[in-house]
């Protein structure tokens, strides 16, 4: 009786350790997972604020002049920090046509940043078009939060 007492106690143990051994590599794997998307993530917006844009249209709104006032005052005040504008779109329309209005749209904020006097060799621009939806439900107010530029410092 004691020699199976004894082999259930090592078959416990090693099943204990073998436990142990896959949490850990667990927690490992989670840990370079967490990393990963730490460093994919956009980076800080600093404060940055968005705006938005009416259907099919590239112009800074009145109600957006506020929002592109402090971002440029912020740009200002943080002379070694670089943006980068990016122009997005809601999910009408074809990718190509999307692609071409959001590139106008971060390029009229471009335009309106350098007007207020922040240099334009720091702002890069990009368009993802409609590929990053803030919001997916086909509503106009969802379809309104998609029209967009963000802001990233850099």
């Amino acid at each position: 009786m004691r020699r199976e007492e004894h082999r259930t106690e090592n078959k416990d143990e090693g099943i204990k350790e073998e436990l142990k051994a896959k949490e850990e590599g667990v927690k490992a794997e989670f840990k370079v997972k967490e990393e990963a998307a730490k460093e994919a993530a956009p980076k800080e917006t600093a404060g940055l604020q968005p705006v938005y844009f009416d259907f099919d249209k590239s112009f800074i709104r009145d109600d957006a002049k506020a929002a592109m006032k402090a971002n440029a005052d912020w740009l200002k005040a943080n002379p070694n920090a670089k943006v980068r504008i990016e122009g997005n779109c809601d999910e009408r329309g074809t990718i190509e046509y999307n692609q071409a209005l959001g590139q106008r749209r971060a390029a009229s904020a471009k335009k309106y940043l350098t007007d207020m006097g922040v240099s334009a060799k720091r702002i890069a621009l990009i368009s993802y078009g409609k590929e990053k939806p803030v919001c997916k439900e086909s509503t106009e107010d969802c379809w309104q939060k998609n029209r967009r530029d963000d802001f990233i410092a850099e």
